[in-house]
């Protein structure tokens, strides 16, 4: 498509994002995004605060 070309994306690109946001208004994609970024986050928060509690474990069995 001429437009993919002019914005520099695949043709793919742009139907995964018609299907992720086809029936979203901007606003609405805008919110989703900010949520999938915040998931991001938490996700990773939850990895490392996982990986503390092992630490911690292991530390104490080796203590008692």
């Amino acid at each position: 498509m001429e437009a993919c070309r002019q914005i520099g994306i695949a043709e793919q690109t742009l139907y995964r994002w018609r299907k992720e946001y086809g029936g979203m208004k901007v606003d609405q994609a805008r919110r989703m995004k900010d949520l999938e970024r915040e998931n991001a986050r938490l996700k990773k928060l939850v990895a490392d605060l996982a990986l503390d509690k092992a630490i911690l474990q292991e530390a104490s069995k080796l203590i008692f």
